[in-house]
């Protein structure tokens, strides 16, 4: 079996994350993607960005630049084991980027999450995230807040006068019934150090790590469809 990963498309992402991840949707911003490929057949992609909070990195003392949020992990049925591949995609993304200290994900146990895959391949668990806060739209759409816009557009001369008129059409909306709030679990957050430096500093963060829970999908198999085949997208060079 020969495993190899390298840079892919954005279309080589999204299909995927629209057959092999749970979300069934791209990550929003600027994301790093790399594909996975067994026996020269592509089964997935693995995908890095800067994070969806712009206050993410400010807890570890480090600046936007210098952390990077893993957010999916879009993979079909595969023979090596997760924890594999994401080593060596971590080794890409350092390359890449040497200007990385550390790295974040978050486990959903909405979904049955516990991060098994993360603590296969040691990852520091710190424990839970702050309840996540979504919004459900009249076409069914479920969106989280940070994504929300109303048909307004919310012009304004100053941030603080956006989000005032951004907060007041919400409120206007959720009083109308035209959009539900919905707030979801906290989410399980695990760190990658990937500096000595920072190792020293998330060590002593470290919980015990959470416990399988009763129905979760396979430590190595994170959600996926079976029986989708994946031999469209290729390698963007060689």
């Amino acid at each position: 079996m020969s495993l190899r990963l390298d840079w892919c498309s954005y279309d080589a992402a999204k299909y995927s994350v629209e057959r092999w991840h749970y979300s069934k949707c791209m990550p929003i911003g600027k994301v790093v993607k790399i594909g996975v490929w067994e026996d020269a057949k592509f089964i997935g992609c693995i995908m890095y960005s800067t994070g969806a909070s712009a206050q993410l990195h400010k807890a570890f003392g480090v600046s936007r630049f210098e952390i990077a949020e893993l957010v999916r992990v879009a993979l079909n049925s595969h023979k090596a084991p997760v924890s594999k591949i994401l080593s060596i995609s971590i080794k890409l993304l350092k390359k890449t980027a040497p200007n990385l200290k550390l790295l974040v994900s978050f486990a959903d146990p909405e979904h049955k999450h516990y991060g098994g895959i993360y603590q296969a391949s040691n990852w520091v668990y710190v424990g839970e995230s702050t309840p996540g806060v979504y919004f459900k739209l009249p076409d069914g759409t479920i969106t989280h807040n940070r994504n929300l816009m109303g048909p307004e557009g919310f012009g304004g001369s100053s941030t603080k006068e956006i989000q005032q008129r951004y907060t007041d059409w919400r409120n206007k909306a959720l009083k109308e019934g035209k959009i539900t709030k919905i707030t979801t679990l906290p989410k399980h957050k695990y760190l990658y150090p990937l500096t000595d430096d920072m190792r020293s500093r998330i060590e002593p963060l470290r919980k015990p790590y959470p416990k399988r829970a009763s129905v979760v999908h396979n430590v190595e198999q994170p959600a996926y469809q079976q029986g989708e085949g994946g031999s469209i997208p290729t390698l963007t060079h060689t």
